[in-house]
């Protein structure tokens, strides 16, 4: 990073070349229907980074040497390139709407501006023009309708997303880039959806690559990619404004109403004699969360026909705190009573973002930028608990120089997370600062727990003056004496406290991690003269943990993370350009793991223009997040311990432990005996051998190896088709393994067990360690998906797509498997019209899924049933050209189904909305 000015001063030295005499190109930009000029139309010049847009009249004009061309290219036109060969007074050109859709340019693909027609892999496109259509609430929500992609909701702020199965609600297997910066929390390991992304005013394009993108985007793009590209203040000048106002929590009930949702955005963009261009952005969302109010029933040591509101030992989804129960002789399964998640979550939730961008064009090949994004909000998340990202704040910087075949980017991420919690948590500590001794005292929360249970069963056995015995509902109440109630002061009290303290005394969470990173990339096509073309890359990360010892062991340490990685690519285009094969290859190292290549190889047959063939074999591969690697959290009975080699230094868990299995075998035989009065060292000697060794790995990268075929096919210049095949096979998934580790050594030197390894065992001389660890069981999945993009008549449009997925386990071990969580099938269909009538519009886009089964840490990996459900997306707008401006009434879930996503997140239901749009005013 500190060396970036130094790269900068000698690229600014290579792009340094002759000057050429330099003509003013003039020209006009008309709809070729209308005949009406266009304003805002992008005129660029090919191979460069020069360029300008037309103005109020239609008209542009720029300086270029000749020849050159020129590509003339607007969101909702099809895309022209025009061959300047000699000056000329007046160029006129003439943009045909609506088939840009059908042969859209895409980059993600192969990292260089390609038709997606031919793009080597699957991968799908929504540009503004589709966002501004929408019905959905914001152009996240509409990701839901691409092909092949599943989305979970955890919040109103936070949805997560991904491609190709092994779904979760905080998915570290899918990159997502925001201008090509990795958008994720570095403490977190992976992007929290769009809470820290940009605006729908400022998006002009989405990518998604689904599948397995390590060869070109390294570790992290191990199920798939998105890009997210802001709009370039050069093409897109002007004041852009969005009001919406909108109801959610209608009809759901709970008896408390609808609620308001405001979203609010502001952009300015303004370029100077096309040499200097900045823009400003500030958005602002606040609304009520949605509820996660599911107390079913789940307790896992309660048969499934005794669970229920009247069951002792009831663990309910949403309820937290009950978690903590008992079986009591004479009495069963008791638990504690729990508080619900609307009493301890903060469901005013709100998002935050500003953004400011300068640009400079050094030259016409030449062009330097700089970013800086901040963003806070607050967001529900579901994972092993759900936690509360409260205030949580997140630091962007990227400064970049690209040319017309090269890039240097360099960026940052840098988060502040004080204020966030864990609910579950938090409802278990707050449960203990009350519990009163049979003697009326209040104990310490150390003891609580226990006190509470004893005060259970004394009330249950008749033993407490006044109370009924053999009464679960007496008993309850009598151990509850003093509890803190919802709504107290000494209950917002006591609330307030424990999220303020962090680490295992309290609820809170404390995060400062952050990266920092640099990339690059060289196209050597033209030195090459284009006989083949070839691109180079490279980029070096490192990660800085600062959670203050609350989760790694950072205290008063600087704990970072290096990992650096290269790729290269190369295509050629043979047969008169009917076939184009391509190969990429990637190296990367992580500090804590033995380097790894990913071959990708591709080939791409078009006997013409509008039919297209492809194939390819894929690889990829995932490093284990930060968390994986470094946690290191004591919390009483076990350590949980991250699998990289320099965390577990001096610990003994991996290298001098026992299976957690045979010490529940050795236990069980040698305590009958002992028992029975038999010696202890008879006993140790007649058992010990039960004791097996661990043999644990070292956490290791996941890997998966893909073959896809697919077709791409333009009927009449109105039906695009697209379908594909894809076989994907995984290996060494990242698992979590229990062992025991004696005080002892395990092994003597002859390799049998240690005498006094057993004897610690049975003395209580032991510690438990969770660690991160592979499994080598194999498993594969399998999929098609087709769709179809249908031009009619009258400006109508249809677009629909399906997916049918299928996972095999194959022979492997379920419990070393992570969940697949991706329904069988997934569909959906957009029907819609921007020019009805006298500016009028409007789009309907259904969604169906399939049901399945959800299995996720919230609930200890036991099933949890995801109904199968549609979504019913629709929005009507009316154009105002006087002022730009565009008026439109939707809904998100029309139908006001309330549905889940993922099994103890909220259900979601019906989001109603009015907003005005003014679009690139002031231009």
């Amino acid at each position: 990073m500190k060396n970036i000015s130094t790269y900068i001063i000698l690229l600014l030295f290579i792009s340094a070349g002759a000057f050429a005499q330099k003509i003013t190109i003039k020209g006009k930009v008309s709809d070729t229907e209308t005949q009406k000029p266009l304003i805002g139309v992008s005129v660029a010049i090919k191979g460069k980074v020069a360029g300008t847009v037309t103005n109020g009249e239609g008209n542009f004009e720029l300086s270029t040497t000749l020849p050159s061309t020129l590509i003339v290219s607007m969101v909702g036109y099809e895309r022209q390139e025009v061959v300047v060969n000699n000056e000329t007074s007046l160029l006129n050109v003439s943009l045909k709407a609506g088939t840009e859709d059908l042969n859209q340019v895409v980059v993600s693909a192969s990292r260089i501006e390609e038709s997606i027609l031919r793009s080597p892999v699957s991968i799908e496109k929504m540009d503004a023009k589709t966002i501004q259509q929408s019905g959905s609430a914001n152009f996240y929500d509409a990701l839901v309708n691409m092909k092949g992609l599943d989305m979970v909701t955890s919040s109103l702020t936070y949805k997560q997303i991904n491609t190709r199965g092994f779904n979760t609600t905080g998915n570290s297997r899918f990159l997502q880039l925001v201008d090509g910066v990795d958008n994720q929390s570095a403490g977190l390991g992976f992007t929290m959806g769009n809470l820290f992304g940009p605006h729908d005013i400022d998006v002009e394009s989405v990518e998604l690559i689904p599948g397995a993108a390590s060869a070109l985007y390294g570790p992290i793009a191990f199920n798939g990619l998105l890009q997210i590209r802001s709009k370039n203040p050069f093409d897109y000048q002007g004041l852009s404004a969005q009001a919406k106002f909108g109801l959610n929590h209608l009809n759901d009930g709970t008896g408390l109403g609808a609620k308001p949702v405001y979203d609010l955005g502001l952009r300015y963009a303004k370029a100077f004699n096309n040499r200097f261009a900045f823009k400003a952005n500030v958005s602002y969302l606040k609304g009520t969360d949605w509820y996660a109010n599911d107390y079913t029933d789940i307790d896992p040591n309660t048969a499934v026909a005794n669970r229920g509101p009247n069951n002792p030992g009831k663990n309910a989804l949403n309820i937290y705190g009950d978690e903590v129960a008992q079986t009591i002789a004479g009495i069963g399964r008791v638990s504690r009573t729990g508080y619900e998640e609307k009493d301890l979550a903060q469901y005013g939730v709100y998002s935050l973002k500003l953004n400011g961008s300068l640009y400079y064009r050094i030259t016409d090949n030449l062009e330097a930028n700089y970013q800086a994004n901040y963003s806070e909000g607050i967001a529900q998340y579901t994972g092993s608990s759900r936690f509360v990202i409260n205030n949580f704040h997140m630091m962007q910087h990227r400064l970049e120089l690209k040319g017309n075949n090269f890039y240097l980017r360099a960026y940052s991420n840098q988060e502040d997370s004080q204020d966030s919690y864990n609910s579950r948590s938090l409802g278990q500590l707050i449960n203990r600062m009350w519990v009163k001794g049979l003697d009326g005292n209040t104990v310490a929360p150390g003891q609580a727990d226990a006190t509470w249970f004893q005060r259970y069963t004394a009330a249950y056995n008749g033993t407490v003056n006044g109370i009924t015995g053999q009464s679960h509902t007496a008993a309850r109440a009598f151990a509850d004496q003093g509890r803190i109630l919802p709504g107290t002061a000494a209950f917002d009290a006591a609330k307030e406290q424990l999220i303020k303290t962090q680490g295992l005394s309290g609820a809170g969470i404390f995060s400062r991690c952050g990266l920092k990173h640099i990339e690059g990339m060289y196209d050597f096509s033209k030195h090459l003269n284009n006989v083949l073309n070839l691109q180079i890359g490279a980029n070096y990360r490192r990660y800085y943990l600062d959670t203050q010892g609350t989760l790694f062991d950072d205290k008063d340490k600087n704990l970072t993370n290096d990992e650096y990685g290269a790729f290269l690519q190369a295509s050629k285009s043979l047969a008169n350009n009917k076939l184009k094969i391509t190969l990429s290859g990637r190296y990367d190292k992580n500090e804590n793991f033995d380097g790894r290549f990913t071959p990708r190889a591709s080939a791409v047959f078009s006997p013409n223009d509008n039919h297209h063939i492809r194939a390819s074999y894929q690889t990829g591969f995932r490093n284990p997040v930060i968390g994986d690697q470094y946690i290191k959290l004591n919390v009483g009975p076990i350590i949980i311990l991250g699998g990289a080699p320099v965390n577990s230094v001096g610990m003994g868990a991996y290298e001098n432990s026992f299976t957690v299995a045979s010490v529940g075998a050795f236990g069980g035989a040698a305590g009958a005996q002992l028992a029975q009065g038999v010696p202890f060292p008879t006993v140790v000697a007649n058992h010990k051998d039960k004791l097996v060794k661990s043999n644990v790995p070292y956490i290791q990268p996941e890997k998966v190896q893909s073959f896809e075929i697919g077709y791409k096919g333009v009927f009449s210049q109105k039906v695009l088709f697209d379908i594909n095949y894809y076989y994907s096979q995984y290996k060494d998934f990242i698992i979590n393994t229990v062992v025991i580790r004696p005080d002892s050594p395990v092994l003597l030197p002859d390799g049998s067990v240690n005498p006094a390894a057993a004897g610690d065992i049975l003395s209580g001389k032991t510690q438990a360690f969770q660690l991160y660890t592979n499994a080598a069981d194999k498993v594969s999945i399998q999929g098609v998906s087709a769709g179809l993009s249908y031009l009619m008549p009258k400006s109508y449009r249809l677009n629909t797509n399906v997916t049918w997925t299928s996972f095999n386990l194959l022979n492997a071990n379920p419990s070393n498997i992570p969940a697949f969580n991706t329904p069988k099938w997934k569909t959906n269909v957009s029907f819609g019209n921007p020019k009805l009538a006298n500016n009028f519009g409007f789009n309907v886009t259904w969604h169906w899924q399939s049901a399945f089964d959800w299995y996720g840490t919230f609930t200890s990996n036991f099933p949890g049933r995801i109904n199968a459900y549609s979504l019913l997306d629709a929005q009507v707008s009316y154009k105002v050209p006087a002022i730009k401006s565009i008026i439109k009434l939707g809904a998100s879930n029309l139908t006001n189904q309330y549905i889940v996503q993922a099994y103890g997140s909220p259900a979601v239901g019906g989001l109603y909305y009015l907003s005005l749009n003014f679009d690139e005013l002031l231009r």
